[in-house]
């Protein structure tokens, strides 16, 4: 799909109901959030902002990239609404460079995956370079489903790349289950 076609694709869902939407934090942000002093925080593929709220109640400074603007719209009324610091704007989460802080947190829930090899590949260069050192990548991801090869359907994570991946940055914690039965992990990974 063409990034124009992407583009629409999802600034279209943002104008109804994105079923990726839950309105609630996953438990596995607040397992590591119960665990890691507050510092500052990037939400890559933020959405309407839930995560960037939980952050920012939890003390964390964060800040929310994503690309599809009814979204980032909807992330900074929540914020204001709320009455919480945080910031939120419109962004490619592979054209990074204008980013330049530290973060002890880069978070992802279900933006990676969907990108194509080379939107891979610079995302992480830039989350390498944003990463503290000792920072963490707290990242959800479908898996390429076993039977099916890799990239079959343009999403998921393939071992290779979770290989690749953990060579990169090491791999804390690998936590495997299921999304309408499609494998799904979670992944927590550490800048070195």
């Amino acid at each position: 799909m063409d990034s124009v076609r992407r583009w629409i694709r999802f600034n279209w869902w943002y104008y109804r109901h994105p079923p990726w939407d839950t309105g609630l934090s996953p438990p596995e942000l607040y397992a590591f959030l119960r665990q890691h002093p507050p510092g500052m925080a990037l939400d890559l593929g933020c959405g309407t902002g839930v995560n960037l709220v939980t952050l920012a109640r939890h003390g964390w400074r964060a800040i929310g990239v994503d690309y599809a603007l009814p979204a980032v719209w909807r992330a900074w009324r929540r914020l204001r609404r709320e009455r919480l610091p945080g910031r939120v704007r419109v962004g490619d989460v592979t054209q990074l460079w204008w980013l330049g802080a530290p973060f002890d947190l880069i978070l992802d829930i279900g933006c990676f995956h969907s990108l194509d090899r080379a939107g891979r590949m610079a995302y992480l260069a830039h989350a390498q370079r944003l990463l503290a050192s000792g920072g963490a990548w707290l990242l959800y991801a479908h898996l390429v489903p076993p039977s099916k090869p890799a990239g079959a359907d343009g999403r998921g994570l393939s071992h290779a790349e979770i290989d690749d991946l953990s060579r990169r940055l090491r791999l804390i914690l690998r936590e495997d289950g299921l999304d309408h039965d499609r494998p799904s992990a979670w992944f927590t990974f550490e800048k070195p």
